[in-house]
């Protein structure tokens, strides 16, 4: 029995073992040099004396590092505009393996790992400089289509070298250059009877143009006092105003049904001879219901104009509706002839509605949901 226990604990104790040099044996056969060094390395730093791992070490790295040397030849003679970045992806591999080698000590007694630091810097720094120099290039031209070509090489170059040169600058310059403005005056409401505010939806619509990323990077919109401060030549403008809307249109509709039970029940008692005894017997109750609905509803416009031809680009109206509503009842005659819900209803008391503003703000969500469907799609394309 000992014996059984023993071997099993051994079992466990090495299976993990077994399965992590099986992956790295694995990843060498399938010529995945990288990973089968990069996982003999992790199983060394916990098992320095791991066998399977140290031979796999052994034979993996010196092909990863001829392999890596060879795509560097390759690629110093392409005539890729870019080839610096590709070289630099494959320096930044070399010392992946560098480091992850160097960091281990039974590792460094098998193989002795090469640093490219130098070459990778230099690589970085060329490719930074491409994309600079194409940047400025495309910038140099001065239209919108080529400045967003520009912008897209300085964003490379801030990723690559954040502070390169006056990137950042000239960052700025192509994404002004590149931007398609947008001004969007404020929402209108018109109403005599009630005095409604826009504000609920005015904010909603804010705050989903001012994360207009998600429309399209180069679209940005403006309010007008904003437009005005930072002297906004706008590409077009955003005219929004409800109109043809009703708040708190009420409905009321009431029934009423006579409802018999459908078991006999105890209706009373009578005397049979000297003992009274119970009558049964169909009841039955006269219900009414009435369900109260409050209709609002209302109609936004949404124009677009060219602000240079003062054309319309788009025109589109979108609808909206919410509808409250209050239910209740109550009955004459005997209750056992209704259900548990139609007497749960008998319960409830009529309420009043939400006020106008409440209304106004529930019918207007929809139409936000809708509104924006609509930039979404049509900015897409700017």
């Amino acid at each position: 029995m000992k014996r059984k226990l023993a071997a099993g604990y051994l079992v466990a104790i090495l299976l993990p073992i077994l399965l992590g040099c099986k992956s790295a044996e694995k990843s060498f056969k399938e010529g995945d040099f990288d990973d089968s060094v990069l996982r003999a390395a992790v199983k060394l730093k916990s098992y320095p004396t791991h066998a399977a791992s140290l031979d796999v070490l052994r034979q993996a790295y010196p092909l990863a590092l001829d392999q890596h040397l060879n795509e560097i030849e390759a690629k110093k003679h392409s005539e890729d505009l870019f080839r610096w970045e590709a070289l630099l992806e494959t320096y930044l591999k070399l010392n992946r393996l560098f480091k992850e080698i160097n960091s281990c000590e039974a590792c460094i007694t098998i193989v002795t790992p090469k640093g490219f630091e130098k070459e990778e810097k230099l690589a970085r720094h060329n490719a930074a400089s491409v994309r600079y120099k194409e940047g400025t290039n495309f910038l140099s031209i001065g239209d919108r289509t080529n400045a967003r070509q520009a912008y897209q090489h300085f964003e490379k170059v801030e990723a690559l070298i954040p502070d390169f040169n006056d990137n950042k600058k000239k960052l700025e310059i192509a994404y002004e250059l590149a931007s398609f403005k947008v001004i969007v005056e404020q929402v209108l409401v018109n109403s005599g009877k009630y005095q409604l505010s826009n504000a609920y939806f005015q904010e909603r619509v804010n705050e989903f143009l001012q994360t207009s990323g998600r429309l399209n990077k180069f679209v940005r919109f403006y309010m007008p006092e904003e437009a005005v401060k930072n002297r906004i030549r706008p590409d077009q403008v955003i005219s929004l105003q409800f109109d043809d809307f009703v708040v708190g249109q009420t409905m009321i509709v009431k029934t009423t049904e006579t409802f018999i039970s459908k078991d006999t029940v105890k209706t009373g008692e009578k005397v049979v001879g000297r003992t009274r005894v119970p009558v049964y017997g169909k009841v039955s109750a006269k219900l009414t219901e009435v369900r109260k609905t409050v209709l609002s509803a209302g109609l936004l416009n949404m124009r677009i104009t060219d602000f240079n031809t003062r054309q319309t680009a788009n025109e589109e109206k979108f609808n909206g509706e919410y509808n409250w509503t209050c239910e209740w009842a109550s009955f004459t005659g005997d209750e056992r002839a209704l259900t548990s819900a139609q007497l749960r209803k008998c319960k409830s008391q009529e309420l009043f509605p939400p006020p106008p503003q409440q209304l106004f703000i529930e019918f207007s969500k929809p139409i936000y949901e809708r509104l924006t469907s609509k930039l979404q799609s049509f900015y897409a394309k700017y």
